[in-house]
């Protein structure tokens, strides 16, 4: 049970427990922000008006870039 949910996973990726934690939370910081510029940008639509969409496109181009190297 605890290989299933601390380890097979990053492993699957290629990654060890921390490299994949570090991963993760960056990608979590990059959506709160992105979430964010949503939420400004429902108040003030003139502002932030690609800023979530740039910030999804460039963590697909991370992952996409990641399932390659493995």
């Amino acid at each position: 049970m605890f290989a299933r949910l601390f380890l097979t996973h990053p492993q699957s990726v290629g990654e060890g427990y921390f490299e994949h934690q570090r991963v993760a939370f960056s990608f979590a910081g990059t959506l709160l922000l992105a979430g964010c510029a949503c939420l400004l940008h429902a108040f003030i639509p003139g502002l932030c008006e690609r800023t979530a969409s740039q910030r999804i496109e460039t963590l697909h181009g991370r992952m996409v870039a990641n399932r390659r190297r493995h």
